[in-house]
């Protein structure tokens, strides 16, 4: 994977690398894996969404991330807080200084806006009832937890079956036996 991410064309005089999929299914810890043996830095599309609005993020991530990092400029985003569970209250703002390669990581970060900006695009998928037992086993402990979760995963299905999103990506890799 290291070496398909070198060898492929940079846009905008950088790779950005986005590792999408449904929740659940691995994403984070593939791309903290490819993260290392790239040396590049992750920006998290957690630091975006909100239960409230699956897709409404969007506008703020191009213009705060996306846009600026293709101009070769820092990006300077305001990360949700994460402490208001149930809202979308934005909280402290970050800064990803401009680097040659960075990952997106993330629910629809490869997303159709996303083609021809982004140099490498990673499907990552499991099975949904797995994907169900990882998200109970990972989040915080609210009541309706489980409740947003089914929530949020009808929502990914139906944008990413409208999206095309894993028809388009350059790798699928299958999560499954990593329980």
């Amino acid at each position: 994977m290291v070496e398909r991410i070198a060898s492929c064309q940079p846009v905008g005089g950088m790779r950005i690398v986005g590792v999408d999929g449904p929740s659940g299914s691995g994403k984070s810890h593939l791309a903290g894996e490819l993260a290392e043996a790239v040396g590049a830095p992750i920006i998290e599309i957690d630091d975006f969404v909100s239960w409230g609005d699956f897709a409404g993020w969007w506008p703020r991530f191009d213009a705060q991330v996306l846009t600026p990092l293709l101009r070769g400029e820092d990006a300077v985003f305001q990360a949700r807080d994460w402490t208001d569970w149930h809202g979308d209250r934005l909280g402290a703002w970050k800064t990803q200084p401009w680097v040659p390669t960075v990952i997106f990581e993330g629910v629809t970060c490869t997303r159709l806006e996303t083609v021809g900006r982004i140099a490498y695009a990673i499907w990552v998928e499991a099975p949904a009832p797995m994907r169900l037992a990882r998200g109970m086993r990972q989040d915080t402990t609210f009541d309706d937890k489980e409740q947003l979760w089914r929530k949020w995963m009808v929502e990914e299905e139906a944008f990413f079956a409208a999206d095309g999103t894993r028809e388009r990506a350059d790798l699928i890799v299958d999560t499954t036996r990593h329980g």
